[in-house]
């Protein structure tokens, strides 16, 4: 069997490596068992929760049990949330043992949701004073900071204890959804300008992660969760578009072929021009630039599918297709044509010397079409000729979408 071109190979185990295996899973299954057993009879103690740790280290996938290490922070070892505070809420039918499935997105849902402890309307306080139930009371102030102190170095510890299992599987939904939990724990619990630091801190993580692995989606992804939530008015943040558009570039130069830079990118370019109240003349110098930088790559790499995209997403600002979200909405037809004449002789000069690359065909039968479009009229004979031969070559180069090719035939009158 094959994965990627690269056959696979069934290497024999000896006798002493099968029951060393053997000897793994039944330590896991007891540890499991142990766990299952802890959570049936109620027990929600601190040895109860370094069952979830020894678990979690050897399977990160086991949503579940991070379900479950939720459920026991939330039941007693972080504090009981405060009437000023906001703290989400469980369902009262969840218990300990619950493993509904989740998905990523109700993963993210779920943070923001805790079980507050049950107090009495009134307790009385260590000196005889009265405290009510919103812990009111004249060492209501000690002990909240008492409370806000310990859950701070709780939630650090829970970070930390991810990060070694994100070095390790840097691709594990289950991690990042549990690290963000953590992080809104952090904003319902802890004081705002704690709160912004340990966010900020995440950014400054994730930052490190992508230089490890510059390519990792979940890693874009959560960093895009991280900058928006320190934008929020929540951590009294500001926009960080700037910041965020200045490290796509860097991250471009160190890999041009880093497809989620370039997508990052292309959704930082509208709020960037909004945020700069950008005319026209701020706009077209802007499409200006990003077509020099998208050009000055593909002169490098034009194999590269990620700079194609980029490419196009450029392309389509020219069309005026985006709408709202145009880099340069008010550009004249005869700049839009003259555009579209650039971007294809380039593609054409780019032939000359790599005529087997299937991405500029394909970006050339595109172009050709969309520029009639924008001049509103029909394809010209000599543009059909052309496409023709543009998707010959594609049958050439990817035979696998030959059926692609011979509707666009169709679609174009080429028979």
């Amino acid at each position: 069997m094959a994965s990627h071109g690269v056959s696979r190979s069934v290497r024999p185990r000896t006798e002493e490596q099968r029951l060393q295996e053997v000897d793994k899973i039944k330590k896991y299954r007891d540890l499991e068992a142990q766990l299952r057993t802890e959570l049936a009879h109620h027990n929600q103690g601190p040895d109860v929760f370094a069952l979830t740790s020894r678990l979690l280290k050897l399977n990160p996938e086991y949503y579940s049990v991070w379900n479950d290490r939720r459920r026991l922070l939330i039941s007693g070892l972080l504090s009981a949330p405060s009437a000023g505070c906001s703290p989400s809420r469980v369902s009262p039918s969840s218990s300990l043992t619950s493993t509904t499935t989740t998905s990523s997105a109700a993963s993210l849902a779920s943070s923001s949701t805790t079980t507050p402890h049950t107090r009495d309307s009134q307790t009385t306080g260590p000196s005889g004073t009265t405290v009510d139930a919103a812990g009111a009371g004249t060492d209501s102030g000690n002990e909240d900071g008492q409370d806000k102190a310990k859950d701070q170095e709780i939630l650090r510890s829970e970070l930390a204890f991810t990060i070694p299992l994100l070095m390790e599987f840097p691709k594990c939904y289950w991690i990042w959804n549990y690290r963000l939990w953590v992080l809104q724990q952090a904003v319902q619990r802890l004081d705002m300008p704690v709160a912004r630091r340990i966010w900020e801190e995440e950014l400054g993580l994730v930052g490190k992660m992508l230089t490890r692995d510059r390519r990792n989606f979940h890693a874009w992804g959560y960093r895009r969760h991280v900058v928006a939530k320190l934008e929020s008015a929540e951590l009294a943040g500001k926009s960080l578009v700037p910041e965020e558009f200045e490290y796509t570039t860097k991250m471009i130069r160190v890999d041009l072929s880093n497809f989620s830079a370039w997508h990052n990118r292309s959704k930082l370019i509208p709020r960037l021009l909004k945020e700069q109240g950008a005319g026209d003349v701020e706009r077209k110098k802007l499409l200006d630039d990003e077509l020099k930088l998208i050009r000055d790559a593909l002169n490098v790499g034009p194999e590269d599918q990620s700079l194609w995209y980029y490419h196009q997403f450029l392309m389509l600002n020219v069309f005026n297709t985006l709408g709202s979200e145009s880099m340069a909405p008010n550009l004249s037809m005869a700049e839009r044509v003259a555009y579209v004449n650039r971007e294809m002789d380039d593609i054409r000069d780019l032939l000359e010397d790599y005529e087997d690359i299937k991405w500029l065909y394909e970006a050339l039968v595109e172009y050709t079409v969309a520029l009639s479009k924008v001049e509103s009229r029909k394809l010209t004979s000599e543009e059909l000729g052309r496409l023709r031969e543009w998707l010959g070559k594609l049958d050439e180069l990817d035979p696998m979408r030959r059926g692609r090719w011979a509707d666009a035939r169709k679609e174009y009158g080429l028979g």
